[in-house]
């Protein structure tokens, strides 16, 4: 079943198995004069005096004696030129017309990336205004698990779905919706903790954050299956204006994506069910808005943990780890075997390693090797960043356990990650800093909202768990 949970995209998909299907020829620049030797004359005049390169980006119509299309030459570029952009091949599936193909030579591109890629390529967010669907449809290649791949697209397609949409229709009560439709989609089960009775429950840092928000804060608990525990945490800020700290409208402008953390659980956890794992997966997402009002949390407060930690609020829009924190707490407190968590965490990383590549912290060296060479299989960069002990007196503030926000600005995603791990307990934990947005659109990831480390940590995770 392709899973029906995204909200603003149609399903992706591979084409029925078809004999009349156009072949593709992925192509490099030394391949090319060999490629095109098998091919019939006119299809090789037309490659030849239309400049074929085997360059990549290049995607070229062959026609037949008759002027129909009979193939066509998709360039992989040189070793150099491919290192520089990752699924570069797919993108034909934007620039081809209407029709049925199939890869006839593949060149040195693995077959399921391409085949991955092309899906990935053919996204559109269509909520607002009807986006055209790409007509090109590729048939699943030889050898590939098309099945494997369609799950890890339409995973993909909810996290971009969910960041794409704008606070307005993506408050926490349509991120409990969300997680509701994926519950109901794989037989989990799902609670959640609104408002006041999050003081009840001891997860006061998700309330004080939320509390000035337009929708109630909430913990939304969802667990499904048996086996190994895996705990996954996103952080589900909907919106971050910074709370009393305001941020300036040029940083508020993105800010819609900040429960990107969350979307990348739901994508992984819709990947893992969809998969029927024998696991024992627990997906906590914290969902608030950091609001300014009346009753908005300040600088200077003194805020107490669920686990009994204090924490001095010395900025507002330092709020995602503070979220996180009572979630991960919670989540301590079941000695899971893998504890994760995933958020729009700091500038910082995005300064370290920009926009592309999702740095991750852990302790783990048989995990972090795991993760990074899945993130190589998966075409989703990751790079493993240090829990760097002797920077841990800067989030110890004079009057507090704990500081949300250390002043100097030095190693922001380092102490950030070491703020985490005072609440994650004796769990094995791993965290992923991560984007979650497109700024330019390139091959298999348009411009928006995006998945990012999840695919590599599905990847990874039956060496993992």
């Amino acid at each position: 079943m392709t899973d029906q949970t995204a909200f603003a995209s149609a399903p992706l998909s591979f084409a029925p198995d078809d004999p009349g299907a156009i072949p593709i020829h992925i192509v490099s620049p030394a391949s090319l004069d060999h490629v095109l030797s098998g091919l019939p004359e006119t299809a090789r005049t037309w490659a030849r005096t239309h400049g074929a390169s085997g360059a990549i980006g290049e995607c070229l119509c062959l026609p037949d004696a008759t002027g129909a299309l009979a193939a066509v030459l998709v360039g992989e570029g040189a070793p150099g030129a491919r290192a520089r952009q990752r699924f570069a091949p797919s993108i034909a599936a934007s620039r081809l017309p209407e029709g049925c193909y199939r890869v006839a030579t593949s060149g040195d591109t693995l077959p399921d990336q391409f085949a991955l890629g092309w899906l990935m390529e053919s996204y559109r967010y269509a909520r607002y205004k009807p986006a055209e669907d790409p007509k090109a449809r590729l048939v699943a290649p030889e050898g590939v698990d098309a099945a494997r791949l369609e799950r890890i697209a339409n995973a993909e397609r909810l996290a971009r779905d969910l960041v794409n949409t704008p606070a307005a229709d993506m408050g926490p009560d349509q991120i409990e919706e969300a997680v509701r439709r994926l519950a109901d989609d794989h037989g989990a089960r799902v609670e959640v903790t609104t408002g006041d009775d999050l003081l009840a429950a001891n997860l006061p840092l998700i309330h004080a954050v939320g509390r000035a928000g337009p929708q109630a804060p909430r913990l939304i608990d969802m667990r499904w299956g048996s086996g190994p525990a895996l705990t996954l945490v996103g952080k589900g800020v909907a919106f971050d204006t910074g709370g009393l700290n305001l941020k300036p409208g040029a940083s508020m402008g993105l800010m819609k994506k900040d429960m990107g953390g969350a979307a990348n659980v739901l994508a992984l956890a819709q990947a893992i069910m969809g998969s029927n794992w024998p696991v024992s997966l627990r997906v906590l997402i914290p969902a608030v808005e950091n609001s300014v009002a009346s009753n908005a949390f300040r600088p200077g407060d003194v805020l107490t943990a669920r686990n009994g930690l204090t924490v001095e609020v010395n900025n507002t829009d330092a709020e995602g780890r503070l979220v996180l924190a009572d979630a991960l707490a919670l989540a301590a407190e079941d000695r899971p075997d893998q504890l994760v968590s995933m958020a729009t965490l700091t500038g910082a990383a995005r300064v370290a390693v920009g926009p592309d590549i999702a740095p991750f912290y852990t302790d783990q060296d048989r995990v972090a090797g795991a993760i990074t060479a899945a993130a190589e299989r998966a075409a989703d960069p990751v790079w493993r960043m240090p829990f760097h002990a002797p920077y841990e007196p800067m989030i110890e503030p004079a009057i507090a356990d704990l500081d949300n926000a250390p002043k100097g600005g030095m190693a922001g995603s380092i102490t950030a990650a070491l703020f985490l791990r005072r609440f994650a307990g004796d769990a094995p934990y791993t965290h992923f800093d991560i984007y979650a947005w497109m700024p330019t659109a390139a091959p298999g990831r348009l411009a928006g909202g995006t998945g990012q480390g999840w695919r590599a940590l599905f990847d990874a995770l039956p060496e993992v768990l």
